[in-house]
């Protein structure tokens, strides 16, 4: 690696590989060795920047969180537009990609990540689904207020339903991600009951 090269474009290209490698190799091909070897760095790169491999492992969770911010500022503007299950679908869609669903159980099958990520955040459950379930029960209050959902919504458990739900049709899936219709089919009976109470 040249020197002078920013700590920020090191780091980007060591997540950039991160993510290469584990949707090629899964969870159990993760290693130092593998994610600068696809950067093409020399090996001290990534501990240069890095305390350990499992410091890494949690910036690069962290990264992926920070992206839901714009897919849940896009999601939160959609309120009051279009189909509530059309905005709810297309938001699992745009959320679960190959590489988040990757992430998901990367932290699901390293106990320490786990545990150094709870150190930063204590919140229970797991770092991508969590966030993504805050983010579309502030989605759904938001419907609420507008009258397009029902008044007694309970949108924590909605968003938990349509998060867990989403994570199982996306997970584990030979041969790409499930059809539109699919999430929607599964997204309009989780809402059906307080999009159809609206009305009474």
């Amino acid at each position: 690696m040249p020197t002078g090269v920013a700590l920020r474009d090191a780091r980007q290209q060591l997540f950039d590989a991160a993510e290469r490698v584990l949707l090629r190799e899964g969870a159990g091909g993760l290693t130092s060795r593998a994610v600068t070897a696809e950067a093409g760095v020399a090996k001290g790169v990534l501990h240069r920047h890095f305390e350990d491999f499992d410091a890494f492992l949690a910036e690069l969770v962290r990264d992926r969180v920070a992206r839901l911010e714009g897919q849940s500022a896009a999601l939160h503007a959609s309120a009051g537009t279009g189909d509530v299950a059309g905005n709810l679908t297309w938001a699992l869609l745009d959320l679960f990609d190959p590489i988040a669903v990757a992430i998901v159980g990367l932290v699901i099958s390293r106990d320490e990540l786990r545990a150094r990520l709870r150190q930063a955040r204590p919140a229970h459950g797991i770092p991508v689904l969590t966030d993504a379930a805050a983010m579309i029960a502030a989605y759904l209050h938001r419907e609420c207020e507008l009258g397009r959902i029902a008044a007694d919504a309970d949108e924590d458990s909605l968003a938990l339903s349509l998060v867990g739900a989403g994570h199982l049709l996306f997970a584990g899936r030979e041969g790409g991600a499930p059809e539109a219709a699919e999430v929607s089919k599964v997204v309009n009976a989780v809402v059906a009951d307080v999009v159809q109470r609206r009305l009474l």
